[in-house]
């Protein structure tokens, strides 16, 4: 089999709890040929010391970088910064939180391999709770992929599914790209500095690439009360979010010449739905039944009620 270069892009803010394990399960991969670009968001804490450990341990592997007077610039102009250091010809990408299994690099590589038409590759990511023992009564989960597993999928079937979030949306650890992909539709938002900067990328590629759709699981997303969709969430900035990424979504799709169609109508009423947690949570039962459950219910029966009757859940 070719073994192309694959460039591991870790970015991070303060990560020093999960950092290690994270930049080990790249060191652990079966696959060999890849090389590990550390991207600072201009941390505080010791996981700037660390980084620069890994690059100064393996200086042949592993790179350092920051931006200008170590910024804090947030999670797109990071991943830009390590999308435009990479060497590989295909690009993936490690959330500081998050853990690979050994095979990830190389399943994916022979994925794409493979599939000379697919400009990236997902699958199925564990809701890993069980990495904490003081989260031993939650149990971990798969979503339903929504999508018939190990197919290549054509554009832009994936899009609408997106908006509607009625697909798993691919976790940023899980996926790997092509090199060429950026040239075609560009990089990272710049303006997402958290939340929906992973949905406005996916957005592009699944308007104009095809994308294969794999059932294994290679990563274990961690959740924990301290990652960026739980703070978003505590700090009730969820709606202000949403809007900003269906306001920046219509742009975007009057600039590829959209208007009026059924992607453009779904946007339309999504963005609508979107617009106020009164009449999200009307036109969906199962998300005010969540509301309601996180403001009520102990943190173990709202988990328990999610993985029994959730119809995206599926349990490993």
């Amino acid at each position: 089999m070719n073994t192309p270069l694959v460039s591991n892009i870790i970015i991070f803010y303060n990560a020093e709890a999960y950092f290690q394990e994270a930049i080990e399960s790249v060191l652990s991969q079966s696959y060999e040929n890849w090389e590990l670009l550390l991207v600072d968001d201009g941390s505080t804490d010791g996981s700037t010391t660390l980084a620069k450990t890994y690059a100064q341990k393996y200086p042949e592997k592993i790179y350092y970088y920051q931006h200008d007077n170590h910024q804090n610039r947030g999670m797109s102009t990071s991943r830009n910064l390590g999308i435009e250091q990479a060497k590989g010809e295909y690009i993936a990408f490690l959330d500081a939180d998050d853990v690979w299994l050994p095979h990830k690099l190389s399943q994916q590589v022979a994925i794409l391999e493979c599939h000379p038409d697919a400009a990236m590759v997902y699958g199925s990511m564990l809701f890993w709770f069980s990495w904490s023992d003081s989260n031993t009564a939650l149990e971990d989960y798969q979503m339903i992929l929504g999508v018939s597993p190990n197919t290549l999928v054509q554009p832009p079937q994936l899009v609408i599914p997106l908006i509607q979030d009625k697909i798993q949306v691919p976790c940023p650890s899980d996926v790997m790209v092509r090199r060429t992909v950026f040239e075609q539709v560009g990089q990272f938002e710049d303006r997402f500095r958290g939340y929906a900067e992973d949905r406005a990328f996916y957005i592009k590629i699944f308007l104009s690439q095809s994308v294969f759709v794999a059932g294994n699981c290679w990563t274990y997303y961690r959740q924990h009360d301290d990652s960026s969709c739980t703070v978003t969430q505590r700090n009730k900035q969820l709606f202000a979010a949403y809007q900003a990424y269906f306001n920046w979504l219509k742009a975007y799709l009057l600039e590829q010449g959209m208007k009026g169609t059924k992607i453009w109508q779904v946007v339309q009423r999504e963005c609508r739905r979107h617009q106020h947690p009164l009449v999200y949570y009307l036109s969906d039962p199962q998300q005010a039944a969540i509301a309601i459950g996180r403001s009520y219910l102990p943190k173990p029966i709202r988990h328990w009620l999610w993985i029994k009757f959730a119809a995206k859940v599926q349990r490993t």
